[in-house]
């Protein structure tokens, strides 16, 4: 390891011993102020560096993001063949232009410089030079305190060493927890972030499951592991966790993924300030969406109290058709005019017991009488 990794031992130290002469002009050379912020200054520049691949790894990660349905649906059709599924696989990727492993490049491009500077403060701890660190440098590095915690010591190390160093158990025991604290709600807020404001919510992939679970096991990771790192590699990891939190909130601001949470409030804010050109199809339906909403209005529904009220003379009944008003009033007429014609004695005689006693007589009422026949007794 430290023969394939040593030419970084030298461009890590070298980078830490350029900002440490240049922060010695502001504070004590021996202070922690000094080489912390050498160390945090190390971070921003290899974080810098590492632009252009974090903007791969964003386009990596929406291509894979829409990709997902046509993956799930290839798992499905080749569920039992493995090999044809591979197959078909690699040649999505290739037809989209999609790389798997372009989501990792930032933290793949990172560790070696990460490894590098734990190995150079490791050997700090162990009072031997490295890379660029000659003695000098090094009783000063030994000597730096970031609130009362050495550099080199990890939160797992002795008593005795520690004192060696010029502090206290309590003081590195605090600061370590502290940081690591920080370092993971850090990488969860980060990591939160990404999947409630930057994913398409209408899709529903795996994908989303599995970003999911690794929002609660990174920082469980992060956690277990800084227990075994030194304050200065603390102070590493911290740093770059905070600018990956910065810069990912930039990037979800700026640039977030279409039909993401992001996505909406920034259409939003571009339409507030007439800055959002949209299509004119898609302005025309929605004013004909809006426009038929508008015409659309339900009929008031009427309480029990009037539906139920008796008309007043004159008044259509709530609520019954006009046809049927009409012919009910056609009825009462007509009604009203055979009650006139009976009293006045020329309507025509009901059919019933009435009539057949008439017919028995052999009279008819308001008319001359019939004829006997010749044959009938007198």
């Amino acid at each position: 390891m430290d023969t394939v990794l040593k030419p970084l031992y030298y461009a890590v130290s070298w980078i830490i011993v350029q900002f440490h002469s240049f922060f010695s002009l502001i504070f004590d050379k021996n202070s922690g102020w000094a080489w912390g912020l050498s160390i945090v200054s190390l971070v921003v520049l290899i974080r810098i560096c590492l632009i252009p691949l974090f903007v791969k790894q964003i386009k990596a990660t929406r291509n894979m993001q829409a990709l997902q349905p046509k993956m799930k649906a290839i798992q499905e059709r080749y569920k039992s063949d493995r090999q044809r599924q591979s197959e078909e696989m690699m040649k999505l990727y290739k037809e989209t232009g999609t790389n798997p492993l372009s989501s990792c490049l930032p933290i793949l491009a990172q560790s070696p410089f990460f490894i590098s500077l734990y190995q150079v403060l490791n050997h700090i701890a162990q009072g031997k030079t490295v890379g660029f660190i000659n003695q000098d440098l090094l009783a000063s590095a030994r000597e730096a305190h970031i609130f009362g915690a050495p550099l080199s010591v990890k939160f797992m190390d002795g008593a005795a060493k520690i004192e060696k160093l010029g502090s206290t158990v309590t003081d590195v025991r605090v600061v370590t927890v502290v940081m690591i604290v920080l370092m993971s709600l850090s990488q969860f807020y980060t990591q939160r972030q990404l999947m409630t404001k930057n994913v398409d919510l209408t899709v529903k992939t795996p994908f989303m499951q599995q970003q999911k679970m690794l929002m609660y096991v990174f920082p469980i990771m992060f956690a277990v592991f800084g227990i075994n790192f030194p304050v200065g590699v603390l102070v590493y990891w911290l740093t770059t966790n905070v600018w990956t939190m910065g810069q990912q909130m930039f990037i979800i601001r700026r640039n977030p993924t279409p039909g993401s949470l992001a996505y909406k409030q920034r259409q939003e804010r571009l339409r507030a300030k007439g800055q959002l050109k949209e299509d004119p199809a898609e302005v025309e339906a929605k004013q004909a969406a809006e426009a038929a909403r508008a015409a659309r209005q339900q009929p008031k529904r009427q309480p029990k109290a009037k539906r139920t009220a008796t008309p007043a003379a004159g008044q259509q009944p709530a609520g019954r058709p006009q046809a049927r008003t009409k012919a009910s009033s056609g009825n009462g007429a007509a009604s009203s005019e055979n009650g006139a014609k009976e009293q006045s004695g020329d309507a025509k005689p009901k059919q019933g017991g009435g009539s057949s006693r008439g017919a028995k007589s052999g009279q008819r009422k308001g008319g001359p009488q019939r004829p006997k026949h010749p044959s009938s007794k007198k």
